[in-house]
């Protein structure tokens, strides 16, 4: 209706019957439903195909009773960095030489061999290590 208002207001004189305006508007028509048609189409595939809700289901680890470590193999230093860090269970290893009030190179010598016989394991972040407690 509102595109034969406009056909008509636009085509004025003489040949407003014989406007070509006026052979198009059913074409106009049924294109623009066609595609209003489609777009529903469209719109309702999308909404009925979701795809299917993943379940994920986790195992619970079994509570694995705590091996003695055995630290009689170990300087005293290497026992307390050690000790050091199995209370904190993991820590940068620059706030391991603040409290150990070790040098640097000593400390990561240290951490070198605690991490060769598997006690603890490093790992980087940034700038720094984060040194873990290996259970």
């Amino acid at each position: 209706m509102a595109l034969r208002e406009i056909v008509a207001s636009s085509c004025i004189g003489e040949h407003a019957l014989s406007c070509p305006m006026y052979s198009t508007i059913n074409q106009q028509t049924y294109l623009s439903l066609s595609i209003v048609g489609l777009l529903i189409i469209i719109g309702l595939v999308l909404i009925f195909n979701k795809p299917e809700e993943k379940i994920i289901i986790r195992k619970i680890k079994e509570h694995v009773p705590k091996k003695e470590i055995d630290l009689s193999d170990l300087k005293s230093e290497e026992k307390k960095i050690f000790k050091l860090v199995r209370e904190q269970k993991a820590m940068f290893q620059a706030d391991l030489i603040e409290k150990s009030n070790m040098g640097k190179v000593k400390v990561s010598r240290i951490l070198d061999r605690l991490e060769g016989k598997g006690l603890i394991e490093r790992k980087r972040r940034g700038m720094n290590n984060l040194v873990v407690f290996k259970e």
